[in-house]
């Protein structure tokens, strides 16, 4: 048993920092989020604030937009060209895929500051392409309310899932010190 253990260290200990990191992580927002409360149908700071950058997105680009706080639940409406498109509650703010995210680099580092900066970018980026895909979600559902299911359900998270996995790919490969240790050996 102690040789199995031996053999695949480096996997039993990219598995419990990535456990680790993601744990402490999701417990810290769920802390967060237990201050708000959905009875009284609150939404979370982050959650309006995303909501809020996507209505600027869509009217920098000459949209008419609006978001509003949902009458009956903790949501956030977004009105678009006068039509109420689309709604974002928590699940949309990119914060649990930004904790995804920033768990597997910090699983896949040796370098503490490197990983941090990588996390710390890596995190600006998925925030900034998880409004435009809002942005885009409203956009198209606005002109084909038909393919709700397929937007929201297939292409929009690909797009999102789609980012993070580049940038792990990017992080093993270039800047994880990693692939480097690989092709030399």
């Amino acid at each position: 048993m102690k040789a199995v253990i031996n053999q695949h260290k480096p996997f039993f200990v990219f598995l419990f920092k990535f456990l680790a990191f993601y744990i402490i992580f999701a417990l810290a927002y769920k802390v967060y989020l237990n201050q708000y409360d959905v009875s009284k149908f609150e939404v979370d700071f982050i959650s309006e604030k995303v909501s809020y950058q996507t209505v600027a997105f869509l009217n920098f680009f000459g949209g008419e937009a609006q978001a509003f706080h949902h009458d009956f639940e903790p949501s956030m409406k977004l009105i678009f060209n006068g039509k109420y498109s689309s709604r974002i509650i928590e699940g949309c703010n990119a914060v649990s895929v930004i904790i995804l995210f920033s768990a597997f680099v910090f699983a896949f580092s040796n370098k503490f500051k490197r990983a941090l900066l990588y996390i710390v970018i890596g995190s600006v980026i998925i925030y900034a392409l998880n409004i435009v895909r809002i942005a885009l979600l409203t956009y198209a559902l606005f002109y084909y309310p038909q393919y709700e299911e397929l937007l929201h359900g297939t292409v929009f998270p690909l797009f999102i899932y789609g980012v993070v996995f580049i940038l792990w790919v990017l992080w093993v490969t270039k800047f994880s010190g990693y692939g480097k240790m690989a092709i030399e050996k």
